[in-house]
C-alpha cells in the first residue's frame, strides 16, 4: 500500500508541465548471447545457459555476436537514425548481484544508433517523439526473491540469482525530454511503446513479449511550473512490463510529484519500481550520473565499423512503418478512421490481424477483441497480448458460430473455458455438451410448453402484437438453457400462434 500522497491529476496539470523520457530494452532474439555462444532460451533450468564468458571469470574472452549488431542496425533504421561507421563498447560499472562480472558491457558515447525520430498517435493527436540514441549491451541475470507474497524482494527472506538471462543481447533505446503532451502524456508514453513493440515484431528481431521480459520500459518523469523552461528533478521507473501499466505508471508518478511540489518539497531524482497490484511506486536506489558508472572503453573488444555498403542492404530489409501497415489493414477490413484508432489503441491489431488470417472475418475478429476479450483483460489487470487464447483459437470459436454449432452467448462460454485452459474451442463444446440444440422435435416441444404456461401473452401474439413473442423466445431460450437458436425459435412460436 503506497503512503505517498497524491495530488488531482487535473490540479496539477494546472500548476506544472509533465516532461517524460522513455527507456526502452528491447531482448533480441539472437540464437545465442551477445558475447559468447551461451543459448538465449527462455525458461530453461536455472543456471544452465551459462559458461565463463557471461559469468565474467578470469581468462574468459568476449566475442561480439554479428547477428546483434545486424538487428541493432535494423532497429536503427527503422527509427530513422543515423549509424556509426565506427563505434566501441564500454564498460558500465556497477555492483550488484545480477552481474557476476561487476560490470556491464554496454556502449557510452560511442552508441551504434543516434539521432532518430518517430511519430506516434495519441487521442487522435500525432507527437514527435525523438530519440537520443539506440545502443547494443548484454542483460543481466535475473534475482528470484523466494518467501515473501509478491515475488519482490519487499518481505522476502532470502534471494536467488539465475544467469541464464546475463549476457542476453539487449538494444537500449533512449528518447530525448519529451515535452507538449502535456495531459496526454500517460497516454503518449503508451503510444510509443506499443508503437515500438510492433515495428519489433515487423522487423522480427525481438518476440517482444512483455510478460517474459522481451520488451521492458523505464519511464523517467519529472515536473517543471508551467512556463518556466529548467527540467524539474526526475524519477525513473524501472522495468515496466506492460501497456497498461506504463500509462498508469507515469500517471501516478505525474501525481505523486505533484503533491510534493505543491507543498514546498523537492522530488528526490532516484528509480523507483511499479507495483501492478496497488498500482503505486516506491523508492528504490538514487538515481546515478554517467559519471557514477566509471565508464571505459571496453579492453578486449575491437570497434564495430558497419561499412556503408552493409547498412544499405539491411536499409533495404526494412518493412513498412506500423502507421502505413495501419492505413492498409484499414482500408483492407473496411473500418472507419474511428474504428481502426480503437484497435490500435487496444495493441490488438496484431491479434485481429492473425484471426482473420486464421479464417475470420475482420468484423468477427475485432468483435471478439474490443469487447469480451478486451472485458476480459481488464478484468484481469492485462494487456490483449498476455491472454491465454490465440487469435486461432478465436477463429475457431468464430467457426462454430457461423456453422450454427454455438451462439454468441456461449461462445462466450466457450471463451471463458479457454482462458481457464479447458481446452480448445471445439472441445470444450464437445465436453460440456454446449451445442445448440438442432432436434426440431425438442424445441417445438419447449415452444408449446411456454404457450401453455403464458395464454395472456400467446393472445396478444395471435391479435396481432407481434412484438411481445420477445418474452416467450426469451422463456424458450430459458428453458433451452441457451442453447437454442433464437431465430428458430421465433419461426416456430409464429408458426403456431399466427400460422406464418
Amino acid at each position: 500500500m503506497s503512503h505517498d500522497e497524491l495530488m488531482d491529476y487535473d490540479q496539477v496539470l494546472a500548476l506544472y508541465e509533465p516532461v517524460i523520457g522513455l527507456e526502452v530494452h528491447v531482448e533480441l532474439n539472437t540464437a545465442s548471447k551477445m558475447f559468447c555462444g551461451c543459448s538465449t532460451a527462455f525458461g530453461a533450468e536455472p543456471n544452465s545457459q551459462t559458461c565463463p564468458v557471461c559469468m565474467g571469470l578470469p581468462g574468459s574472452l568476449p566475442m561480439v555476436n554479428a547477428k546483434a549488431v545486424e538487428s541493432a542496425i535494423r532497429i536503427g533504421l527503422a527509427l530513422n537514425c543515423s549509424i556509426a561507421a565506427r563505434c566501441r563498447f564500454a564498460r558500465k560499472n556497477y555492483f550488484y548481484p545480477d552481474m557476476t562480472k561487476n560490470f556491464q558491457t554496454s556502449q557510452d558515447d560511442e552508441p551504434i544508433c543516434f539521432g532518430g525520430r518517430v511519430e506516434v498517435e495519441a487521442e487522435n493527436q500525432r507527437f514527435t517523439i525523438d530519440i537520443e540514441r539506440a545502443h547494443m549491451e548484454e542483460d543481466a541475470g535475473k534475482s528470484v526473491h523466494v518467501g515473501g507474497a509478491t515475488g519482490r524482494i519487499q518481505g522476502a527472506a532470502y534471494s536467488l540469482m539465475d544467469y541464464n538471462r546475463g549476457g542476453v543481447p539487449l538494444v537500449e533505446i533512449v528518447t530525448k525530454p519529451v515535452v507538449g503532451a502535456g495531459a496526454l502524456a500517460p497516454q503518449v508514453a503508451r503510444a510509443y511503446v506499443s508503437h515500438l513493440r510492433d515495428m519489433m515484431r515487423a522487423l522480427g528481431v525481438s518476440d517482444v513479449k512483455m510478460e517474459q521480459g522481451s520488451l521492458r520500459c523505464d519511464a523517467n518523469v519529472s515536473l517543471r511550473p508551467i512556463g518556466s523552461a529548467t527540467l524539474g528533478k526526475r524519477t525513473e521507473t524501472k522495468n515496466i512490463n506492460s501497456l497498461r501499466s506504463i500509462e498508469r505508471a507515469v500517471r501516478h508518478e505525474i501525481c505523486r510529484q505533484g503533491a510534493i511540489l505543491a507543498a514546498g518539497g523537492s522530488v528526490t531524482q532516484e528509480t523507483r519500481h511499479w507495483h501492478e497490484d496497488g498500482s503505486y511506486t516506491s523508492p528504490g536506489r538514487s538515481k546515478e550520473n554517467a559519471e557514477d558508472y566509471r565508464y571505459f572503453p571496453e579492453p578486449d573488444l575491437v570497434p564495430v565499423a558497419p561499412s556503408p555498403e552493409w547498412v544499405e542492404q539491411l536499409r533495404a530489409t526494412i518493412p513498412q512503418p506500423p502507421a502505413v501497415r495501419q492505413a492498409e489493414l484499414r482500408q483492407a477490413w473496411g473500418l472507419t478512421e474511428a474504428e481502426m484508432r480503437d484497435v490500435v489503441a487496444a495493441g490488438a491489431v496484431d491479434l485481429i490481424a492473425a484471426t482473420v488470417e486464421a479464417g475470420a472475418t475482420p468484423q468477427t475478429a475485432r468483435k471478439w477483441w474490443l469487447t469480451e476479450l478486451s472485458r476480459q483483460a481488464n478484468a484481469h489487470g492485462v494487456d490483449l497480448e498476455s491472454l491465454a487464447i490465440t487469435p486461432q483459437a478465436v477463429a475457431e470459436v468464430q467457426r462454430l458460430v457461423d456453422d450454427q454449432v454455438i451462439n454468441d452467448k456461449l461462445a462466450r462460454q466457450v471463451i471463458e473455458a479457454v482462458l481457464a485452459g479447458q481446452g480448445a474451442p471445439a472441445q470444450i463444446v464437445a465436453d460440456q455438451g454446449l451445442a445448440l440444440v438442432s432436434d426440431t422435435s425438442a424445441l417445438q416441444a419447449a415452444v408449446d410448453q411456454v404457450i401453455a404456461e403464458n395464454p395472456e401473452v400467446a393472445d396478444k401474439i395471435r391479435s396481432g402484437k407481434v412484438q411481445a413473442a420477445g418474452a416467450l423466445i426469451g422463456a424458450v431460450m430459458k428453458q433451452m438453457r441457451g442453447q437454442a437458436d433464437a431465430a428458430k425459435v421465433r419461426q416456430l412460436l409464429l408458426a403456431v400462434l399466427t400460422g406464418r
